[in-house]
């Protein structure tokens, strides 16, 4: 299948609910923070790997959609992989990197999406991957809130003997509705091969990643709004920002917001019922 040939732009809305959106190791693991503002941060990094996680679970870890950066794999491992493949080997060796790259890029789906240094074994070259996203930030100040939490069972010996319980923290967000921006390249997207399948993959993921990574400590998140700009050109239509600018939101409560119900998100000045919008330009 070929390459995209059409440059999108994207708006994306998600909320958290009593939860941590994106642990800040820096701070004991407190929801990240904006020290200036209190908006709440999280990381583009944090957003790719619940996609990751997405298409590891829908996929199966099987070519063309394995990823590159999970848990527990060794990197170094998977590009020397490369380096083994038959039509690799045979090249010259001023070759073999170039070819060890479209390699990774043709079996790993996030490799080929949103790029990987991969120069740190047998040397794959480094990828700059189509998909690129921005912070996210919460459109609202939030609040951390710091929760003592107990534990009556212990894990050693020596702690069982201490007798009663040990305590804990734990941190949640009692609400906050998150936006981030994102971009396609598909002249990027041209030098990796990412295709159709990948980006309706890509799509399909940012709606329901949210769904299959539940835990206590993240509480409710949910998908709210994905707005997306289709270009008709590779080089594009109109700038980003002008596009981002397109799509608004407006607080209804004048209290604290609680609940996704608080807000309504605009496009062009206008409500819209869909989760997820193809704006053709």
């Amino acid at each position: 299948m070929e390459p995209i040939n059409n440059r999108y732009d994207f708006v994306f809305y998600f909320d958290v609910k009593d939860g941590n959106p994106n642990g800040d190791p820096d701070a004991g693991n407190l929801p990240r923070i904006d020290a200036e503002t209190a908006n709440g941060l999280v990381t583009d990094v944090c957003i790719k790997r619940k996609v990751r996680n997405y298409v590891l679970m829908t996929k199966e870890e099987k070519a063309p959609f394995n990823i590159f950066i999970k848990e527990k794999a060794v990197l170094n491992n998977l590009i020397d992989e490369a380096h083994e493949d038959e039509e690799v080997s045979k090249k010259e060796k001023g070759d073999k990197t170039e070819a060890a790259r479209m390699w990774m890029c043709k079996n790993y789906y996030d490799v080929r999406t949103f790029g990987a240094v991969m120069s740190t074994g047998k040397n794959a070259g480094q990828v700059r991957g189509p998909i690129q996203l921005t912070f996210a930030r919460s459109v609202d100040q939030i609040v951390a809130l710091e929760h003592s939490i107990t534990r009556v069972a212990k894990t050693t010996e020596e702690r069982s003997e201490t007798g009663g319980s040990e305590m804990g923290r734990k941190y949640t967000v009692p609400y906050g509705l998150y936006r981030t921006h994102g971009f396609i390249s598909a002249h990027l997207a041209n030098q990796t091969g990412f295709n159709e399948d990948d980006l309706q993959l890509f799509w399909d993921a940012m709606q329901n990643m949210f769904d299959h990574d539940h835990s206590a400590a993240r509480g409710m998140m949910n998908t709210r709004k994905l707005v997306v700009f289709k270009h008709k050109t590779a080089l594009g239509n109109q700038l980003a920002h002008e596009l981002f600018a397109r799509v608004t939101h407006k607080k209804l409560t004048d209290t604290p917001a609680r609940d996704y119900s608080d807000y309504e998100i605009y496009l062009d000045g206008k409500t819209f019922p869909e989760i997820f919008k193809m704006v053709e330009l």
